[in-house]
């Protein structure tokens, strides 16, 4: 029995220098790993982004930061100016077309949804090209 338990005894001590030699293995590997990844992370930037940054942004590093164009328009405006848009000479020419017209009408009229509408004749409206009567829309002075 003396030599059973021996021979158990030197196979596991054997098994734990091999876990050990593999222990200093993947340590080094780890090492150098982290060394590689930290280079890399010098070289293109940390790539994580700031919260509020647009995806298609690149990173704040003044030497990698591009020229802003010079714009005629103020700063904060984005998109196209206002007025412009077909749809809201569209639905001024069905409001023109049709006085007291409401705008789930106009909508039906136009093949397009409401939700658009509510945001494009308000703004019709603040130019004075229409004008609100009760729940429909009439064509407004600047308009006639």
């Amino acid at each position: 029995m003396s030599d059973f338990l021996n021979q158990k005894r030197r196979e596991i001590e054997e098994r734990l220098r091999e876990l050990a030699a593999e222990q200093k293995a993947l340590v080094a590997e780890e090492k150098a790993l982290t060394a590689a990844s930290a280079a890399l992370s010098k070289a293109i930037g940390s790539g994580a982004r700031k919260p509020g940054r647009p995806p298609a942004s690149t990173s704040s590093t003044p030497a990698k930061a591009k020229p802003k164009r010079a714009s005629k328009r103020t700063a904060g405006q984005r998109g196209r100016p206002r007025g412009t848009g077909k749809r809201a000479n569209e639905a001024l020419n069905v409001v023109q077309a049709n006085p007291g017209i409401t705008i789930p009408e106009i909508a039906e009229l136009m093949g397009i949804k409401q939700n658009y509408l509510y945001r494009v004749m308000p703004a019709l409206q603040r130019e004075k090209k229409v004008a609100k009567r009760g729940r429909g829309w009439i064509p407004g002075k600047a308009a006639a």
